[in-house]
């Protein structure tokens, strides 16, 4: 199966149709009036779609097994056409267009089953998905006419000692959001040099500041002082979405430090130093995060 360990839980919901036909008006009769010799067709076939969706990971091999919260079947009749639906939601990592096909489709096979005694021209139409939400996918937001920095804080980066790794996995990570520019600095770990970059950053009009390192608890450990007196409003909630995505993957993620909020109009987000550190921090908090530059212009106009 694909691995979805990096994805985060969301709302996704899919709706998927088939359509039964019959051949005869006697047979839309006896389905209306209950009176087909195996039962009420679509109680039954109801009932067989309800476990199809839930046993979907047992019969498509890379369906990951997840948790169904939510499922529906409409039916409506059009002169000889019977149209099925099949809604499903759940709250996980991954969606449910597979599970709301399987179940449309068990529906659609049970009505068969149940109306081939008394019809021997029915036939299963088309089986497709009309609609699916959920996930990253949906959310429309990108970095187009913003401008970022990222700051590497790190003693050894700036003597040249090692190479950077985490500070131009962000850069990356930005270009790929369409930022229209994003800079690059190296700062060592001393309060004054990254206080005065970051002022220099805010002055340069920079509308994202991603800090990486000098969030966790050594001596050398200096972004969080030098940060926090310059933000003017601290948006806690950033930081503790990155640090409970960070906790269900490595019992360590409780020690960081990290800050986010803005100085002036300047949204500054300090990561940790660490490359697993940084990937997960950009995987929990991007792309929702730029939805903050969604408000920021919306209160500008209020």
């Amino acid at each position: 199966m694909v691995d979805i360990t990096h994805k985060t839980n969301t709302l996704r919901q899919a709706t998927a149709q088939a359509i039964v036909n019959v051949s005869s008006q006697k047979t839309i009769d006896a389905i209306v009036n209950k009176t087909v010799p195996k039962g009420d067709v679509f109680e039954m076939a109801k009932t067989a779609g309800l476990f199809a969706v839930k046993r979907t990971s047992d019969m498509i091999p890379d369906c990951h097994p997840l948790p169904i919260e939510f499922t529906a079947v409409r039916y409506e009749i059009k002169n000889m056409e019977i149209f099925i639906e099949m809604e499903v939601k759940t709250i996980y990592k991954t969606g449910v267009e597979v599970e709301a096909m399987h179940g449309v489709s068990v529906v659609a096979l049970t009505m068969y089953d149940m109306l081939k005694p008394i019809d021997k021209g029915i036939e299963i139409g088309t089986i497709k998905l009309l609609s699916k939400k959920g996930g990253k996918s949906d959310l429309k937001i990108d970095g187009v006419n913003l401008k970022a920095a990222v700051l590497v804080i790190s003693d050894s980066v700036s003597s040249k000692k090692s190479e950077d790794v985490s500070g131009k996995y962000i850069v990356e990570k930005l270009n790929a959001y369409h930022f229209a520019s994003v800079d690059y600095y190296v700062v060592a770990d001393e309060i004054i040099e990254i206080q005065n970059q970051i002022k220099k950053c805010c002055a340069d009009g920079i509308d994202l500041i991603i800090s990486t390192g000098g969030t966790g608890l050594s001596l050398r450990d200096v972004t969080p002082e030098a940060v926090k007196p310059l933000l003017e409003k601290e948006i806690e909630g950033i930081m503790e979405t990155s640090r409970n995505y960070g906790q269900d993957r490595t019992p360590y993620a409780m020690l960081s430090r990290g800050l986010a909020g803005f100085i002036g109009k300047t949204l500054v987000l300090t990561l940790p130093g660490s490359v697993k550190g940084v990937t997960e921090s950009m995987q929990a908090l991007f792309p929702q995060v730029l939805h903050v530059f969604k408000v920021r212009e919306g209160a500008k106009h209020d």
